[in-house]
Order: structure tokens, then sequence, then C-alpha cells
């Protein structure tokens, strides 16, 4: 079934093709309205296909702002093979600065396989896993913490069942270059960007590349480097693009897991959250991790919050203010060998 997206890219096409993706949807102010989000494609001759996107969430910016320097600075005449770049591939969630689509409330890392017949955003995901992802042999798909997360800075991939594929993941994976990765374990029919990859036959790289809502010049020299380790590693281009050089590679990578409840702590009810460690922190089972106040009974003693499990620090509320289910802070289980 068509997803109802209009695509003008022809992937076979040489050179640079510039274009918006049209998702038709009838809105009070204008019944033929099209949510238009932009796409732009550079090829030259035979070589490995790479697809480039951000904005999954539109408030997570390093991503979307490199890509979009990306997109004036590659020439195709200095690529081999093909590279399509997304930069605001939720675009309406990216304009309103949200995590979701308002037109929808979709979430388009938790929208996959999509819907050819549903809302905007499962539109888009429909398109996403069944036509653009299987023509590329590797996606790229651009996080961070968004606005309410500090996150430790990452790389990410989905375990997969084929070793060949995952072992070729890990290895893209170490070439981008950060210090701390996630191996994400969430099964074959994974709503994620990742998910979709895979069962599209691509290698599918993520990671969370800053937070806070914001970008830093460490954040965004994270993120240029990677996207340029990425490239070369590839054989895409023979020297960097957005950085002026690529710094050196930490000297190890540590490898970490998050697939259990009780590696996060939770709100239970309304509360101001006080971290008492630091991302990229260790720490050990019982030890604090922060304080929950209720400003609401200024007599009642802030209550102390422990770490059920030991790790590494990867992300914690930046909202001070929370509410019942909101995770307030979580630890990655490092994974050795």
């Amino acid at each position: 079934m068509h997803s109802g997206i209009i695509n003008p890219i022809d992937l076979a096409r040489e050179g640079r093709q510039s274009a918006h993706l049209a998702i038709p949807y009838s809105i009070d102010r204008s019944p033929y309205y099209q949510i238009r989000i932009p796409i732009v494609r550079l090829k030259n001759g035979d070589g490995p296909s790479l697809l480039l996107m951000a904005g999954n969430h539109g408030d997570e910016y390093e991503g979307e702002l490199q890509l979009a320097r990306l997109i004036r600075i590659l020439e195709v005449s200095k690529i081999q093979g093909a590279v399509t770049i997304l930069p605001m591939a939720n675009l309406p969630a990216v304009m309103a600065a949200k995590r979701c689509s308002p037109f929808d409330g979709g979430n388009l890392n938790r929208a996959f396989p999509g819907d050819p017949a549903g809302p905007p955003t499962a539109r888009l995901a429909h398109f996403l896993e069944s036509e653009l992802f299987p023509a590329h042999d590797v996606i790229l798909d651009l996080h961070s913490g968004g606005t309410s997360m500090a996150h430790l800075a990452c790389t990410l991939i989905e375990r997969q069942a084929d070793r060949t594929r995952f072992q070729r993941s890990l290895d893209l994976m170490r070439a981008m270059g950060a210090a701390h990765a996630f191996i994400a374990d969430n099964g074959a029919m994974a709503p994620t960007s990742m998910g979709a990859a895979a069962r599209a036959g691509a290698i599918g790289l993520s990671g969370e590349f800053g937070g806070g809502g914001t970008v830093t010049p460490d954040s965004m020299a994270f993120t240029a480097a990677a996207i340029d380790r990425l490239l070369m590693t590839l054989g895409i281009v023979k020297e960097t693009v957005l950085s002026r050089s690529v710094p050196d590679r930490p000297r190890s990578l540590q490898l970490l897991s998050l697939s259990r409840h009780s590696q996060g702590i939770y709100a239970e009810g309304r509360g101001w959250f006080e971290p008492a460690v630091t991302l990229g922190a260790r720490v050990a089972k019982g030890e604090v991790a922060g304080w929950y106040h209720d400003l609401q009974r200024l007599d009642e003693v802030e209550e102390e919050l422990h770490f059920a499990e030991g790790g590494i620090v990867i992300s914690h509320r930046l909202h001070c203010d929370s509410q019942a289910g909101d995770c307030l802070i979580q630890v990655g289980e490092p994974i050795e060998g």
C-alpha cells in the first residue's frame, strides 16, 4: 500500500538533488496542506550508500544543525557513493521545539514500522522503513537527551541476530570515536529507527550526542567528528568535511547495556529532583543517587534516593520539577570484554 508520501528524489540519479518529502495532511486553515520535509541526495558513482538523519525528536539539535551544515558544504565531486540527508525528519516537532509532533502527538522513534494509512508520523515511519531505509547500506540517526534530559555522550547500536552484520555494526560504531557506547537489546520488532534499519536489511547506528535542548562546543565537535569518521571509514570521503581535523579516538571504548527497569529511578509522585552524581560517574549499588524534595510540604525532610544497581551514570532529569512516572536518573551496566 502506498504510504501517501510524495517523494521527488530519484535514488538512482547521479549528482545533487534537493527537494521535500510531502505528506498530505488536511488541517483547519488549509484543506490541501502538505507537511514538507527537506531531503538532500548526493550520488557520485558506485560505492556505499549512507543515510544521515536527525530531528527524529524535534528538541535534539546537534544532529539537526550539523546535518544542515553538511548539506551546505558537502560537494558531490568529493564523495564516492551516495549520501542522503534528512536534517529534520520529524519536521513538525522540530518547528515546535518538541519531542513529538504537534499534529498527531506522534513520537517518530516509537512509530516504526508505521502505517501507510495512519496519521502523519505513522505514514512517515512506514515510508522510511519500507522505502528509504532499504535503499541504504548504513543509517545514522542522530539523537540527544532532548529538553528534559542530560545524557552521557555515546553511540548506540541494536543487537543483531546476524553475527556478520552485528560485527560490522560494532566496527562502525567503534570508528565513530565515542568513549562510551550502548548495545540495545529491544528485539526484532523494536519500534525505533534502529529496529527499522535492521528489518530493512541496513546497518543502523545511533547515539546520544548532547542534551538539555541546547548545544555546546563540545557536543557539536563530538557530533561533527562522529559524522566525519563514519564518512571516511565507509570510504565515501577521503578527508574531514565538518571538522578541521578529527581528534584522536579515545584509547578504549566502554560498552554499556541498559536492559532492566531497576537500572533507573522513577518518580513516585510530584516532587523536585536534586541529583547527587554527575554523568559518567561510576556508582555502586546502594549509593546515593540524589534527593527528592516536596516543596508542597516544607516540614518533610527530602527523600534520599539510592541506586538499585551499580554502573555508569548515563542520564538524569534536567527539569527539577517532576511528576510520577518521570525517569530521574539511570545507570548503564558496563560490558567487559
